[in-house]
């Protein structure tokens, strides 16, 4: 029998004295959670200590932003997701966000190998007044080993709700031969780099200007629209470090603040 991997992570904040501080942590198995200093509000870093994921590996996490307080979290590289012969790596995420606070979910990419299979679920609650940014970015294949993801299957599936309101729904499934799928025109035009950036905040649809403003000094392909109290952008990148020549001007606008330190190390 192989053994899986598991792991879970939960991560609470609370206002002390006008500042940000932990309010509770609780991690097991394969996540631990690190909290380095400096940055806006607190930063956590979630580390795999298994190295990626594999078929049956199954992860949780969960974390609030208490009223005032804000909270960014993130990962110290991109994760790794490789090839399975069975069942599927499976992420479950869920986010709160009280009144009055942010939470910025800023992982670095995510790296399916050939015939990876994963499926990821995330919940986000949100009060009326909070902010919420994330950042997701996915690599299909080794690009920097010229490796290819050709078959696989992947599963996606967002929901966000504002003030008990779903305010945003998302599902995006690959399954089969992926990397004919995404030589299609209308699929990503031979793009192996797929990222999404939601800014969910009171501002939120007055800043589509600025957004596209950013988006179109880059010269990527990319498109933004605002809607429903939420600005949402698409990028197609051939490789990492176009997405990231792209997506990074906003996010760091968006966030009003640094990205956190590990994107740099």
């Amino acid at each position: 029998m192989r053994q899986r991997s598991l792991g879970a992570a939960r991560i609470g904040t609370a206002l002390h004295g006008g500042v940000t501080r932990l309010d509770d942590l609780a991690e097991s198995g394969a996540l631990r959670v690190r909290l380095p200093r400096g940055g806006a509000g607190l930063e956590a870093v979630l580390v795999n200590t298994a190295g990626g994921m594999a078929c049956g590996d199954r992860f949780t996490i969960a974390a609030t932003a208490g009223p005032g307080t804000r909270l960014t979290l993130t990962t110290p590289a991109a994760e790794k997701v490789y090839r399975s012969d069975g069942p599927e790596a499976e992420v479950e995420v869920r986010l709160a966000v009280a009144e009055a606070a942010r939470l910025d979910w800023l992982p670095q990419e995510t790296i399916l190998f050939d015939r990876a299979r994963l499926a990821r679920r995330y919940e986000v609650d949100l009060a009326p007044n909070s902010t919420f940014l994330s950042f997701e970015a996915l690599v299909l294949g080794r690009l920097a080993h010229g490796d290819a993801m050709a078959e696989g299957r992947l599963t996606d599936h967002w929901r966000i709700r504002r003030g008990g309101a779903l305010v945003y729904a998302d599902a995006l499934r690959l399954a089969g031969p992926i990397a004919a799928l995404l030589d299609r025109p209308a699929v990503a035009a031979g793009n192996r780099v797929l990222a999404t950036v939601l800014y969910i905040a009171p501002d939120a649809e007055s800043r589509l200007d600025e957004a596209r403003a950013l988006l179109d000094a880059t010269g990527a392909d990319c498109g933004a629209s605002a809607w429903n109290g939420l600005l949402a952008t698409r990028f197609l990148a051939r490789d990492t470090e176009a997405l990231r020549r792209a997506a990074m001007p906003l996010i760091g606008a968006l966030r009003g603040a640094p990205l956190p330190r590990v994107w740099g190390t």
